[in-house]
Parts: structure tokens; sequence; C-alpha cells
């Protein structure tokens, strides 16, 4: 891994990340904001959960697919 490798955002982990985990916090973002976690595989299914129970959780993209449409 270099500098430059993302890195997954569950606390603690430091593997590559996968995943892009876009969410938004209605009561502080306006509808069309996306705020990003990134994954590994490992922790991909438990931070969505994280993000799915209070309603945040938006989309779930491959890193490789996030970049090419930014």
């Amino acid at each position: 891994m270099s500098d430059e490798t993302p890195i997954c955002s569950a606390k603690g982990c430091r593997a590559e990340a996968v995943w892009v985990l876009a969410w938004n916090n209605p009561k502080l973002h306006t509808p069309e904001r996306r705020k990003t976690w990134l994954a590994c595989e490992e922790h991909r299914e438990h931070l969505s959960q994280f993000l799915g129970v209070r309603g945040f959780l938006k989309d779930v993209v491959l890193l490789k697919e996030w970049e090419e449409t930014r």
C-alpha cells in the first residue's frame, strides 16, 4: 500500500478500501449531499448496517466505479 491507497473507515482497520458507502444525515445535510465512508471487504456489511439503521445510507458502490464517475 502507498500513502495514497484509500484505507477502510472502520475504527482501527488499516486495510485497503474497496467500497464507497455514500450517506447523508437529513438533519444536517441537504438531500443531494453525499458524505462518504470507505470500506474493505470485511467491514462493508458492518458499516452499511450502522448507517442503514439510522436511515443515512444512500448507496454502496465499488471504489473503482465511484472514482470513474467523479
